[in-house]
């Protein structure tokens, strides 16, 4: 099983400020996770690092390049820059940290592949995993004295630093983990990908566009605002009762249409196949004079 690490970096005193572990490829969700884990206050003492950034400083990866990210960065007022393509010294600090996080800690685990081939039997669970690269970042890494900078990675971040905390760490989920998008109020409420929500509440915004905000985790609901101000959470009645997300319906749309498709290529085949013997009768018949 593939993981995949998603890390955020202070610029100023290298101290790893959020980081997140995950199965699944990079996305603008798990690019927000991370974030919103750098921006919160941690309970671990030893793990001071927060606040809202005033630049964030990415590659042109489609996860930090989304609609969603850049919708956060506006709300948030993070200015967003890009490194220069093609040259990655540009991410020199981030990538330094990714090598120091291989030769200290994941080279001696069980399970570290170094071009696609283990060096040993994988032992470890994701929680295990992830629980090893807390405890580097918070024990280790932000700890110790940092060749460059001269003192750790802490102490730098602690020298004088008051951190900008958001007002309301619900406002704060609602930016990162719910994704914006606007939609057209109809007489049958809102339609999202193929289904409906609804709530009584919309009946007196037939034709406004309003913006949707949904968890892709959790399609059961959706958040309705119109002009910024919150109207309504509107509910999809095939799903109020449960908890579906985005991937689990794209997966079922998928399985839907392989079975068509394959329905289509058995159905081709047994036609050529009749047409073929039809053919071949047709050739074989003796001609009558």
């Amino acid at each position: 099983m593939k993981t995949w690490l998603t890390i955020v970096m202070d610029d100023y005193s290298r101290a790893i400020a959020g980081f997140l572990l995950s199965t699944e490829a990079p996305s603008s969700i798990n690019t927000a996770l991370a974030l919103r884990q750098a921006i919160s206050r941690k309970e671990d003492p030893c793990w001071q690092i927060c606040g809202i950034p005033q630049i964030t400083y990415t590659d042109h990866g489609t996860d930090f390049m989304s609609i969603h990210i850049q919708q956060v960065c506006v709300n948030l007022k993070i200015r967003h820059f890009n490194s220069a393509v093609g040259r990655p010294q540009g991410r020199g600090k981030i990538e330094r940290f990714f090598r120091t996080l291989n030769d200290t800690l994941l080279g001696i685990l069980p399970g570290y592949c170094q071009n696609g081939k283990p060096f040993s039997k994988p032992k470890l669970t994701l929680t295990e995993l992830n629980s090893a690269i807390k405890d580097f970042i918070t024990s280790t890494y932000n700890q110790q004295i940092h060749r460059t900078i001269g003192v750790s990675p802490l102490q730098r971040w602690s020298e004088g630093f008051l951190p900008q905390m958001p007002d309301s760490f619900e406002e704060l989920d609602l930016l990162l983990l719910y994704i914006q998008k606007p939609r057209k109020v109809q007489r049958d409420g809102i339609c999202f990908h193929a289904m409906g929500y609804i709530s009584i509440v919309l009946a007196a915004f037939v034709g406004e566009t309003v913006t949707i905000r949904y968890d892709p985790n959790d399609l059961g609901e959706i958040r309705v605002y119109h002009q910024d101000n919150f109207l309504c959470k509107a509910v999809c009645q095939d799903f109020s009762d449960m908890t579906i997300s985005l991937k689990e319906i794209k997966a079922a749309r998928s399985s839907v249409k392989k079975d068509l498709f394959d329905q289509l290529r058995q159905s081709k085949a047994f036609i050529k196949g009749i047409i073929g013997k039809k053919d071949k009768l047709a050739h074989n018949c003796p001609g009558s004079a």
